[in-house]
Order: structure tokens, then sequence, then C-alpha cells
């Protein structure tokens, strides 16, 4: 008796196979994508020209580079988890302010602190680093409050290579159970 490999099944598992190692290499692509990602806000972080923090967008260009702001009006100060320049968990305090230039609320990480209770700050310049948000890390923190840890590039989660051997796992996977299926579907057959 010929061993019959059903037809409709069989292209829907080669389909589905040929999707995951796709995505696989779309993962492959993005892994060295994000490593000049990360190589270019490597390179950002050491330029000691200050820029204007970005007023629109998400400041993708601008992160990890040096800026200042005139923080006009203080909307608020809250309490984040952080971490202090010396790696301590505790809490950034994150005031919401207007930027004396533009109307925009501007998030700007203040300082470090054991307490988590809201600190007082009344506003003024201060100057910081870009982080992701954007929101500005300031450098020098006001009185009372301890330096946060500097923005890092390398902290940019960078997990391609694991998603697309998760992917080429998946298809090779769902070929295995395939053939295994197939196989026993002959031997009940042949049976």
């Amino acid at each position: 008796m010929a061993r019959r490999v059903p037809l409709l099944s069989t292209v829907i598992v080669l389909l589905a196979v040929a999707t995951m190692i796709g995505l696989g290499f779309w993962q492959l692509g993005r892994l060295a994508e994000k490593e000049a990602l990360i190589a270019r806000y490597s390179q950002a972080g050491t330029q000691a020209r200050e820029v204007a923090f970005p007023t629109s967008g998400d400041g993708q260009d601008l992160l990890f580079r040096r800026s200042a702001i005139d923080c006009a009006v203080v909307q608020s100060v809250e309490p984040v988890a952080g971490r202090n320049a010396d790696g301590r968990a505790g809490w950034a305090q994150r005031a919401s302010c207007t930027d004396a230039r533009s109307v925009k609320v501007v998030l700007v990480d203040l300082g470090w602190t054991l307490d988590p209770q809201p600190v007082e700050w009344d506003g003024g310049p201060v100057a910081g680093i870009v982080a992701p948000g954007p929101r500005l890390v300031v450098i020098n923190p006001p009185a009372g409050l301890q330096p946060l840890a500097r923005p890092d590039p390398s902290d940019l989660p960078n997990n391609h290579l694991a998603y697309a051997g998760q992917w080429f796992f998946f298809a090779l996977t769902a070929l295995v159970i395939y053939v295994l299926a197939l196989r026993r579907r002959w031997r009940a057959s042949e049976a």
C-alpha cells in the first residue's frame, strides 16, 4: 500500500514553517538594526555639545545627548522606581513641568532618594541627559537628592537573537510534529 501525504495539510504546515523561518530571519535583521542603534546611541553619549530638548515627536534622534531646559511651571513631582549612580534601588523623583520655551509638558528625573514622598521643587533651569520617553535625567540633582544612574544605551533590550532562535525552533518543531503525525497515520493505515 502506498503512503499518501495529504495535500492540504502538507501545504498548510509548509506555509506555516516558511512563515516561521521568515520571521526568524526578520528577527536576525532586527538584531543588526538594534546593534547599530545602540552603537549610535553610545556614540551620542560621548558628544559634549548640548542639544535642545525634543519638544515634538519621541526624540529618538536626540537620545543619550546632553540637554537642558528651564522648568518654568512645575505641575507635579512624583516618585517612580529608580536606581542611583551606585546602582541602589529606591525612588527617582520625576517632575512634570512646562518648559519656558514651549508649552509642552516635559518629564524631568530630578534625582534619587530612599524616601517615597514627593520632594518640593520650584523648577528652574536643569541640565542632564535625554533618556527614552523622552525625559531629562538631571546630572546635578537639587539639594537632598542623589544622582540617578545615567541613562545607558546598553540597557536597551536587544533580544532579537533569542526571538530568531525561537522562530527557528518553532519551525523545526512543527516539521517534527507533522512528520510524526504522518508516520502514525501511515502505521494505522497499514495495520
